[in-house]
């Protein structure tokens, strides 16, 4: 059995494409590996640092743990914890920062853009130094493998080459931690966009009710060659096919909508009506497990405070182990031995 860590940051609501992204392969996985979650509210600070996107991590945080478990992640399974109370995984990135350079960073194009989507003329110091915080997060708690979209595969990357040059220079003591990406790494907006974002108002949250999926469904792009139901339209890349064939479970009735899209036979109308049953029959079950958690206050804060508490303890001892390997422990010993004879002389 291996170990997984992986997870979001407390910026709101998740949506379908986190749940094809990620959380299917999490929900899948739970019961192969140790599997641990991570609430990452200091990566939230790189580009979200005001004061009242502070305030709102615990609010956050809880709609996020409430959003994982009516997902079907298994509390029995998977821990869950909140970065900012694993305080010794900062000292951990601290001491992996000189393991990477600049250059290497700067090539990932993730950072620039988020560092456009957060609206910064240049990029922050922490935003530059993300992927390290993130080796710390995944290396301190030794994972072997980390559920990530399509987008972070590069970040994992980085991951894998400092956890090689801490063993060679060091010590073996990390696991070189593998990808796993989902069945449908990235889904596309509702709007057509390339990738669905909370940012860009193009998404289908986990948590909608009923008539938000009718509506964000009636108003999908599709083909926009496409000006009456007997026209031919293009069935590759239409968002609408593009969610039929991620949400449908009627694989029959999604290649026979197809191939009436193609032949001009079928409205939008009527495969859009289709795509919303689908969904809110997906999305059903979710609904009814959030408001059995809801209806128990107190409980994901529970889950967060005691899941913290357990990797802090992991993050511990592994940070104990890099001092040892790096020979800081050493140093430290000597001077409190020294320490103590002076205070044994006084």
């Amino acid at each position: 059995m291996g170990k997984i860590l992986t997870g979001d940051r407390p910026t709101g609501r998740l949506h379908l494409g986190h749940y094809v992204g990620t959380i299917a392969n999490r929900v899948r996985l739970q019961k192969e590996h140790k599997t641990i979650i991570i609430v990452a509210d200091l990566h939230m600070l790189t580009t979200k640092c005001n004061a009242d996107d502070i305030r709102e991590i615990g609010a956050n945080s809880i709609q996020l743990v409430t959003d994982y478990i009516a997902s079907g992640l298994d509390p029995e399974c998977v821990t869950f914890y909140l970065q900012s109370l694993v305080p010794e995984v900062t000292m951990i990135a601290q001491l992996f920062q000189n393991l990477v350079t600049v250059p290497r960073l700067e090539r990932i194009p993730s950072l620039k853009e988020m560092a456009h989507a957060a609206e910064r003329a240049e990029m922050p110091f922490g935003l530059l130094g993300y992927p390290i915080l993130q080796s710390a997060d995944i290396l301190s708690a030794k994972a072997t493998h980390v559920p990530v979209g399509k987008d972070n595969e590069s970040h994992i990357e980085i991951t894998r080459e400092i956890a090689r040059r801490f063993n060679h220079t060091y010590k073996d003591i990390f696991p070189i931690p593998e990808t796993i990406v989902g069945d449908v790494p990235t889904l596309v907006g509702t709007d057509g966009q390339a990738k669905m974002s909370k940012s860009l108002g193009n998404a289908i949250y986990l948590s909608d009710d009923a008539e938000s999926v009718r509506k964000k469904v009636r108003g999908m792009f599709t083909d926009p060659n496409r000006v009456s139901a007997d026209t031919p339209g293009k069935v590759e890349g239409n968002p609408l096919f593009i969610y039929h064939d991620a949400f449908n479970p009627n694989k029959e009735e999604v290649e026979n909508f197809k191939s009436l899209y193609r032949a001009g036979k079928v409205g939008d109308v009527i495969v859009k009506n289709a795509l919303v049953e689908a969904l809110n029959n997906f999305l059903e079950p979710i609904r009814q497990k959030r408001a059995a958690i809801e209806a128990k206050p107190g409980y994901v804060e529970h889950l967060l405070v005691k899941g913290s508490e357990e990797v802090r303890k992991l993050a511990q001892e592994t940070l104990k182990e890099m001092e040892d390997a790096m020979g800081f422990r050493s140093v430290h010993n000597k001077l409190r031995r020294k320490s103590r004879l002076h205070n044994s002389e006084d």
